[in-house]
C-alpha cells in the first residue's frame, strides 16, 4: 500500500514537472484566437466602436468598405468583428485590445466566411498582420505567434488536480 501511494506521488510530481517545463520554455501548445463582436452587443455600440477603430485606433478597415470582401451593411456584427480582430492583432494580442467597451471577446472558432478571411493570432509577426495567403491560412504552423495554452484554464486545472491528489496521498501516509 505504501509503495502504491509513493508511486502515485512520484507520477503526480512528474506531471507537475512537465507542466512547469512547458511554462518555463519547453514545448507549449498554442491556439489560434480571433477577437470578435459579442452576440449580445447593440448595433449602435458596434458602429461607434468601428468608427473609433477605423479612425483613431488605426485598424485596417479597407475590407469592410463598399466592394470589400467583408462589407455587409446588413450585418454590423460581422463588420465589427473583422475590425476588432484587425485592431487586436495590430496591438500585440493584448487582452485590453479586444474589449471595445465590453462589446468584444476572444474566440478559438474561426469567424471567416466566404471571401472574408480573418487573420488569426498565428498569422501575426511583430504586430504586423499578414494576409491569409501569406500565412498559409488553415495550416497548423505553430512557429508563429499564437497564445500559449499555458495561460489558460487547463494549466490551472492540472495544477489544482495535482495538488489535491498530493494532499490526499500525504494525508493517508
Amino acid at each position: 500500500m505504501y509503495l502504491s501511494r509513493l508511486s502515485l506521488l512520484a507520477a503526480t510530481t512528474a506531471m507537475l514537472m512537465v507542466v512547469a517545463t512547458a511554462q518555463i520554455g519547453g514545448q507549449v501548445l498554442q491556439v489560434e484566437l480571433w477577437c470578435v463582436a459579442k452576440n449580445n452587443a447593440e448595433d449602435s455600440s458596434l458602429q461607434t466602436a468601428i468608427e473609433w477603430a477605423c479612425g483613431q485606433g488605426g485598424a485596417d478597415c479597407g475590407p469592410i468598405q463598399q466592394g470589400g470582401p467583408c462589407n455587409d451593411p446588413t450585418d454590423v456584427q460581422k463588420m465589427a468583428s473583422f475590425v476588432f480582430n484587425n485592431y487586436y492583432l495590430k496591438n500585440g494580442e493584448e487582452d485590453e485590445a479586444c474589449n471595445f467597451n465590453n462589446n468584444a471577446a476572444l474566440t478559438s472558432l474561426n469567424p471567416s466566411q466566404g471571401t472574408c478571411k480573418y487573420p488569426s493570432s498565428k498569422g501575426v509577426n511583430n504586430g504586423r498582420v499578414a494576409d491569409a495567403t501569406s500565412t498559409g491560412a488553415g495550416q497548423a504552423d505553430m512557429s508563429r505567434g499564437g497564445r500559449p495554452i499555458c495561460n489558460s484554464w487547463i494549466v490551472t486545472f492540472i495544477g489544482f488536480s495535482s495538488l489535491l491528489t498530493m494532499t490526499r496521498i500525504i494525508h493517508h501516509l
